[in-house]
């Protein structure tokens, strides 16, 4: 497996794969030492990262290999639907996967995504609009959505 850090608007990023796909990409506050030299199998992905966080990339083609049980795996497949600027509730994410019930475990699922930003667990909030539960932190969960769809000023003229 290779691995690289890189510095982003939301801390330090650590993006970790190998010719089979990213299996990781996590975030932290802790102050951690750049990669001057890039391993090729990241080049994509850390790429298509900085294009995002410039606003020119609204979704990542790169090769990802998660690792996951089985239903963390449909979970995660579910919330690639959920497009670009918009939002899904845990209940509506439950539903789409066949068993309202399954609420919390859809949450659970939600938390342990490896793929920060990529998989876009931030997309899920709660069904009365709040932003619930996020592993990054709530107010990287706020930057991200308002990064996504940010409100316009209206002209007054």
């Amino acid at each position: 497996m290779e691995k690289a850090i890189i510095k982003t608007p939301l801390g330090f990023t650590e993006i970790i794969g190998d010719e089979n796909g990213i299996s990781k990409i996590h975030v932290s506050d802790e102050e951690q030492i750049i990669t001057k030299k890039i391993p090729k199998q990241l080049q994509i992905a850390i790429s298509q990262l900085h294009e995002y966080f410039e606003g020119n990339r609204t979704n990542f083609d790169f090769k990802l290999n998660p690792k996951g049980t089985t239903f963390q795996q449909k979970v995660w497949q579910e919330l690639f639907k959920i497009p670009f600027g918009n939002t899904m509730s845990y209940q509506e994410l439950s539903i789409k996967l066949g068993d309202v019930k399954a609420i919390r475990a859809v949450a659970n699922a939600n938390g342990k995504n490896p793929l920060w930003i990529v998989v876009p667990c931030h997309r899920v909030i709660g069904s009365d609009g709040s932003l619930t539960g996020y592993a990054g932190g709530l107010w990287r969960k706020k930057w991200l959505l308002d990064h996504e769809n940010p409100v316009k000023q209206q002209s007054l003229f």
